[in-house]
Parts: structure tokens; sequence; C-alpha cells
């Protein structure tokens, strides 16, 4: 039997804390290793109990979700963040993104939704809807072009960059798949690479790169 996904939950909300503990520690394969009620003890938390996965509120008092993020995932054996919040503003989820979670989503998703979300970070994918991707590149659109982090695809083939083209556009695999005719292998190789050579954890990464180096434009 493998082992649970260990999560830590960091709200300042008492009452969704508990709510969230009683539905993950029913949850087969899922395990709540503690409960942060500021974005500080979120920090302390995680690097004490080293767990899979980090629940992060977005407000949050002492340190907000998002300074929290960034600490949380600067850890040594850091754990994936996947932002929960009632503010579905862009400004929210790109900063998240940016300070290194792996997903993002409303306070109102289903319990199967998120319970599924929860599996997907700790496997160490991004989980990132095709909604949010869109107003990204609807968001990055309005940025001028010499307001943007430089680009850092030095050592990037031409077929990678092609890859990393359609991850920012928000493709799935399946999708990449098609639009260059190549194997699901090959797909998965190329997407090894980028996350090696971009040094990013995981597909969200490859998502912010991607919008930084100007390709979610083409």
């Amino acid at each position: 039997m493998s082992e649970p996904v260990r999560v830590l939950l960091a709200d300042d909300e008492a009452l969704l804390r508990g709510t969230l503990r009683l539905l993950l520690d029913a949850t087969p394969g899922m395990t709540v290793v503690a409960e942060a009620g500021t974005g500080r003890e979120a920090v302390r938390l995680a690097e004490a109990h080293s767990p899979d996965v980090v629940l992060m509120d977005i407000r949050m008092p002492e340190l907000d979700g998002i300074a929290a993020t960034e600490q949380v995932t600067a850890l040594r054996d850091a754990p994936r963040v996947l932002v929960l919040t009632t503010f579905d503003l862009d400004e929210y989820v790109y900063r998240a993104l940016r300070a290194g979670a792996s997903g993002f989503l409303l306070k109102d998703t289903p319990p199967v939704r998120l319970l599924d979300a929860i599996r997907v970070v700790a496997a160490g994918e991004a989980l990132l809807a095709p909604s949010v991707t869109r107003r990204l590149i609807a968001e990055f659109a309005r940025v001028p072009a010499a307001r943007r982090v430089p680009g850092r695809l030095d050592g990037v083939t031409r077929r990678e960059r092609e890859v990393l083209t359609l991850i920012t556009r928000g493709m799935s695999n399946t999708e990449i798949e098609r639009h260059l005719h190549l194997s699901r292998g090959t797909v998965k190789t190329h997407i090894g690479r980028l996350l090696t050579k971009l040094s990013a954890r995981d597909r969200a990464q490859l998502v912010i790169v991607g919008y930084e180096s100007g390709l979610a434009d083409r």
C-alpha cells in the first residue's frame, strides 16, 4: 500500500480548516498532518512536518498566502502548494503561481474536485484550468514587452520551444501530441528536458517561463 498524501491546511478560518480536515482524513490515501492559522505558522509547520501538499489561503494574518507560498517552496524538502481562495482575481492567480504554487482553486470547488486536485499536485503535476491559462495570457497581452522579465530559453531546442509554447497556451499533453504529431513518450521527454533546462519544479513553472519569455504572444 502506498503512503498517504500528507496535507498541511493553512487558513485563518478555524471552521473551514475543521471541515477540510474531516473531508481529507475520511478520504483513503490522505491525511492532515497539521493546521496553520497564519502565513508565518504555515511556513514553520511546513518545515517541521514536511507535508506533500499545502492547501494555502491567500488572505491570512502575519504573512499573506503568496508570501508564505514563496517561503514554503524555498524549503529544502519543499511541498507542493495548492492555493485555495475565495478571490477569483487575475492578480492573485499570477502572483501565486509566480511564488511557486502548483495550482489554484476557489473555495466553492466541489469536494471531489478538490480531492482530485490534491492528488494531481501531489503527483508533481500542475493544476491550471484552461480558463485560468486564458486569463493569464490576456493579462500578459496587456503588458508592454519592454516591461516583461527577459526570457531564459538559452539551450532550449527548436522543438522544445514549440512544446513550451503550447504548454503556455494551456494545451494538455494529448493536445500537444496531436498538434505536433508526436508520440506520448516523446512529448513527455521534451517536457522533462524543459523542466531540467529551465530549473522548473512543475508544469505551472513552465507556463510562467513561457509567459515571461513572450511565447504566449505567438
